[in-house]
């Protein structure tokens, strides 16, 4: 058992990153591709900077020429390249590289997230219709839905602020897409672009409302009460 774990040590490790694993087969890469790179990574990380193909079909127990095609087609899909690098000595030497397959790897994350986010716009674009289509008790008609579709794309108004703009509008009774254009020019007037500025926006109004109807009421309350006399009265 101790030799064993001492030839098990000697053998050291080959990292693979497990991002690579998962979507190996989303960048174009075959599962046959996947085997050809684990074995040249195994042997680089050993110090053989362009291993033999002879080598890599013996530790697969694959034909020479299998292996071989595999390589040109790793190369032709840019999947890896050849390079030249310069050892400690200065000696050059070509050695495999897998910076392409990195950078298609990276890309596919970018597209991933451009994904999920147009796939949230839609959504979020879906909820604001439905939503007014609710309140409004009748569905939209197509200047409507563009006329919502501008805020969203040209005004860059947020979907939670439209929400809000039509909860104002419920409020008042005012089922109008104009009422609601209204509101939220208002708030961009005042650069309020999310619900939480306009909610601290109304808290900061709220006392100044508060004061002028409490002044309006004392006011009326000093009037004094003036006597109706009849005229015809002697």
């Amino acid at each position: 058992m101790a030799d064993f774990m001492m030839r098990y040590i000697q053998a050291g490790q080959t990292s693979v990153a497990n991002y690579l694993l998962d979507h190996f087969r989303e960048v174009g890469m075959t599962t046959d591709q996947l085997l050809v790179y684990l074995q040249l990574r195994r042997q680089m990380d050993r110090g053989e900077q362009l291993p033999e193909a002879e080598s890599i079909a013996e530790s697969l127990g694959w034909d020479k020429q299998r292996v071989y095609q595999l390589l040109h087609e790793m190369i032709a899909s840019k999947l890896m390249m050849i390079t030249s690098v310069t050892n400690a000595q200065g000696q050059k030497a070509d050695t495999y590289d897998f910076r392409l397959l990195t950078e298609k790897l990276s890309q596919l994350d970018v597209q991933t997230v451009q994904k999920e986010v147009k796939q949230e716009a839609t959504s979020d674009r879906s909820t604001v219709f439905n939503q007014i289509e609710t309140e409004f008790g009748r569905p939209l008609s197509p200047l409507e839905m563009e006329s919502i579709s501008q805020w969203l794309d040209e005004d860059h108004y947020r979907p939670e602020l439209i929400q809000l703009a039509l909860k104002e509008a419920v409020l008042s009774q005012a089922y109008s897409l104009k009422y609601m254009d209204r509101i939220l020019l208002s708030w961009e007037k005042k650069n309020l672009k999310t619900a939480a500025q306009v909610q601290r926006e109304k808290e900061r109004q709220e006392p100044r409302r508060s004061a002028a109807s409490g002044n309006a009421s004392q006011a009326s309350s000093q009037i004094p009460d003036v006597p109706i006399f009849k005229l015809t009265d002697n």
